[in-house]
């Protein structure tokens, strides 16, 4: 389930609004399905009631571990990691129907974005499933690079 705000001054608000269909059209995404809004409710409780700050520390500390021989393929320009969001930066554009494919068969779900193969692990994920991603990622890059 997805779920987002828009946030936009009244004058573009106002803009939009005035369009074909009369009213504010901005997509499923936005409009506030009420699934997603009890998901993001419950996260949010969670959230609240953990130790976040270290849970995420926790987060990055494995993907830099995890993500780490990355940094040794050619094809790889950057590894990063910023709490518990973790990026490894291509030096050229993935295909990313192909490589998307090889992560479905590596067991992991990963979307990559242009140059861009990065996670944001759930907060609830443990040390080992970290282990798994991180690993099925390396696999799967390396993989792309040798064929």
């Amino acid at each position: 389930m997805t779920l987002a705000a828009t946030l936009t001054t009244s004058h573009i608000g106002e803009t939009i609004s005035s369009g074909g269909a009369g009213c504010f059209m901005h997509g499923p995404t936005f409009m506030g399905n009420p699934l997603a809004c009890a998901v993001a409710n419950t996260s949010l409780k969670l959230l609240r009631e953990s130790d976040w700050k270290t849970n995420t520390q926790r987060i990055q500390q494995q993907l830099e571990q995890g993500l780490a021989p990355c940094r040794e393929l050619n094809s790889v320009a950057e590894v990063r990691c910023l709490g518990a969001i973790g990026v490894v930066e291509m030096k050229q554009p993935v295909d990313a129907r192909r490589i998307q494919q090889a992560f479905v068969d590596a067991g992991i779900w990963v979307r990559p974005f242009g140059k861009l193969v990065y996670v944001m692990p759930p907060y609830i994920m443990s040390n080992e499933d970290l282990a798994i991603l991180t690993g099925a990622m390396h696999q799967v890059l390396v993989q792309m690079e040798n064929t």
